[in-house]
This record gives C-alpha cells, structure tokens and sequence, in this order.
C-alpha cells in the first residue's frame, strides 16, 4: 500500500502533509504536490494533516488515475521537505470540482 495525492490538491497545495512526513517522499508541481510511492513507506501520518483530503490510500476505488500520476511527476518535480505558504487564494479553490481537467499544470 502506499498513499497518493489526488487532485483535490491543485490549486490549494497545503504542505502540512510534508511537515510530517518521515521518509520526504512529497514532490511539488506548479500548482499541487505528489507522493512517490516507491518512497512512501505507508505510515500513514499525512493523511490526516491534510485539511481538505487530497491524500488516499491506494487501495481506495478508483485511484488508477492518482497512481500514475503520482509515480509519473514524483520522478520529475522536485523533492519538498519543509512546509511552505499556501497559495493565497488556496480558499476559494478547496471545494471545487473537476479541478485536474480545469487547472493542472505538469510544470514541464
């Protein structure tokens, strides 16, 4: 098992996951973060830092999409180890739908 961000992320990028996390297994994109999970070590302590859930366990339904999106970015952005300000307006977007097709960016 491993867990996965999802994108409920974009947009609002709250780092208090990364804070806790033991192994820095957290990467950060333009506008989300992504687990690697051949890092993640399944100790499940940033789950419940995250404050709007963008973090699941892999063998939650329909997590294919996270897995591989996950694994793709972790090998691509950039390690985060520290908690970092959250966009400012990281409110407006924390209950949006269908934020993937409307505002994901690979940072390329």
């Amino acid at each position: 098992m491993t867990y996965l961000v999802n994108d409920k992320c974009i947009k609002c990028k709250l780092t208090d996951c990364v804070e806790v996390c033991p192994v820095d297994c957290f990467y950060e994109g333009k506008n989300m973060l992504v687990i690697k999970p051949d890092e993640c070590i399944d100790c499940g302590v940033c789950e419940p830092e995250c404050p709007i859930d963008a973090i699941v366990p892999d063998t939650e339904g329909n997590v294919d999409k996270w897995l591989k999106l996950n694994t793709k970015y972790s090998e691509i952005w950039p390690n985060i180890s520290a908690r970092k300000d959250p966009p400012e307006d990281h409110e407006k977007y924390k209950d949006e739908k269908n934020k993937f097709e409307k505002y994901f960016k690979e940072n390329l």
